[in-house]
């Protein structure tokens, strides 16, 4: 099984890597991380590199997509008409093609989420609804070969849905074993509808802080505006 990670600038790297321990467990599978061109992707954190080897050119076909979110930098992806072509054209080969947090949005700019329920991060994920998709704020949403996640850490948990759904109950249960994934999380903060009003200002405030960080790191001045709205 054949299965395409897309990697960008600015991308949140757990949304990638995420999935990626997941998937690279099941049997016969190989991953591939991919970018438009070969060569360095940077971390929306500034601090974490990857060396992709494989670009958008070479790589035509997939069983399985996953597209990846970032703090702003799918903004940028959501305008770049090569690569949501690029993600058309191997969806339609694809089994599944999945998103984590934000990479919804590039999904929805390709016009595959039409119509369509789909979640996000809790941040832009109304943001869906421009391009034709029902945002709905759910850790995981399947619709038709369609696998939304949520922001960040649920793309482990969307990961481990799909696994199920390809190789059965018994060796996903094994693969979460292997990599101990057992959350046991020490505060009961990580769902937007259930935390205080306080604490999503103050998450807010961060994630706005990442994002005008985020439009230096990638040279997004004509999309700042836009960006900080969003954020608000």
């Amino acid at each position: 099984m054949k299965v395409i990670i897309y990697v960008y600038d600015g991308i949140t790297m757990l949304d990638a890597i995420g999935p990626y321990e997941v998937l690279r467990n099941m049997d016969d599978t190989e991953v591939y991380f991919v970018a438009e061109k070969r060569g360095e992707i940077k971390a929306d954190s500034g601090f974490v590199d990857i060396n992709v080897k494989y670009s958008i050119d070479e790589m035509e076909s997939a069983d399985i997509l996953v597209i990846p979110g970032s703090t702003i930098g799918f903004m940028k992806e959501m305008k770049n008409n090569r690569v949501l072509k690029w993600i058309k054209e191997v969806d339609k080969t694809t089994s599944w093609t999945t998103s984590v947090c934000t990479g919804s949005m590039l999904l929805a700019a390709a016009g595959l989420l039409a119509g369509l329920k789909a979640t996000s991060h809790w941040k832009p994920i109304n943001l869906l609804s421009e391009y034709g998709a029902v945002p709905v704020r759910e850790r995981i949403v399947e619709q038709e070969k369609y696998i939304t996640a949520a922001g960040v850490s649920a793309g482990i948990d969307m990961a481990l849905y799909l696994a199920s759904k390809i190789v059965g109950e018994e060796e996903t249960k094994a693969i979460q074993l292997a990599i101990e994934y057992d959350p046991q999380p020490i505060f009961d903060a990580g769902n937007y509808s259930n935390v205080e009003e306080k604490i999503k200002n103050i998450a807010g405030a961060k994630l706005t802080k990442d994002a005008k960080k985020g439009i230096g790191l990638l040279g997004m001045i004509k999309h700042s505006k836009s960006i900080l709205k969003m954020m608000k």
